[in-house]
């Protein structure tokens, strides 16, 4: 089956772009197949992250004030 590819133009800091190319050389990968590598592991986690917030989405919340206040009271902080 033949993947179909999307040509990007990307800039990079100096010192990233560097790290990327040393990483290439030194794992014999190209450095789009390293690119689409962090992407879909941060696209991954991204998923994650909502999937946790979805299963979470009912539990009651509390204010950061509150809280801070029940720290104090129980003698926490």
């Amino acid at each position: 089956m033949t993947t179909l590819t999307k040509r990007a133009t990307i800039y990079l800091e100096p010192n990233l772009h560097r790290a990327l190319r040393l990483k290439s050389i030194e794992t014999s990968r190209s450095l789009s197949d390293l690119l689409n590598e962090a992407v879909r592991t941060e696209l991954a986690e991204d998923a994650d992250d909502l999937g946790i917030f979805d299963a979470r989405k009912n539990e009651p919340t509390i204010k950061f004030e509150d809280f801070v206040k029940e720290l104090k009271r129980n003698g926490t902080i």
